[in-house]
C-alpha cells in the first residue's frame, strides 16, 4: 500500500510542477513615439481576447509624456495572445475627444502600428503572442 501512496503523491508533485511552469509570467514595455505634444497623459490598455478589444481591458495604465514619447510597461502578465491600444489624452479629460463626424482629434495607436480602415484597428492586426518579456514600439 505504501508504493502506491509514493507513486501518488509523487504524480501529484509532478502535475503541480508542470502547471507551475506553465503560469510564467512576463513583462511588456511599450514605447510610444511621435506624439503631437507633451499635454495631458497617455491612457492605455492591454486587451486578452479579441471580443473585449478596445471594449474592456485585461490591465491598464497611465503614462507621462516626455520628448513626445511615453513608456509604459505592464508586469506579470501570463503566457498568451494579446493587443494593445493607447490614446493620448491631450486635455486630461480622461476620454478620446471626437470630431462630429467621430473622427479622433487626438493621437491614438494600437500594438503592430496597426491601422483602421473606417474605423477602429483590427484584433488581427494588432495581437501579439507572449512567450517572454517583450518590447512593444508604436509610432505615430
Amino acid at each position: 500500500m505504501s508504493t502506491i501512496v509514493r507513486i501518488l503523491i509523487m504524480l501529484l508533485l509532478k502535475a503541480t510542477f508542470v502547471i507551475l511552469q506553465d503560469a510564467k509570467t512576463h513583462d511588456i514595455t511599450v514605447n510610444i513615439s511621435g506624439l503631437d505634444s507633451e499635454e495631458g497623459k497617455v491612457l492605455i490598455g492591454l486587451y486578452d481576447s479579441e471580443d473585449k478589444f478596445l471594449s474592456k481591458r485585461f490591465k491598464n495604465a497611465i503614462g507621462t509624456i516626455s520628448e513626445d514619447k511615453s513608456t509604459i510597461a505592464f508586469k506579470d502578465v501570463p503566457n498568451g495572445v494579446y493587443a494593445i491600444s493607447f490614446i493620448h489624452d491631450e486635455n486630461d479629460n480622461g476620454k478620446m475627444d471626437t470630431n462630429f463626424l467621430g473622427i479622433p482629434k487626438e493621437d491614438y495607436g494600437c500594438s503592430n502600428n496597426a491601422k483602421g480602415f473606417m474605423g477602429p484597428p483590427k484584433w488581427e492586426d494588432a495581437k501579439f503572442e507572449l512567450k517572454e518579456d517583450k518590447t512593444i514600439d508604436i509610432t505615430l
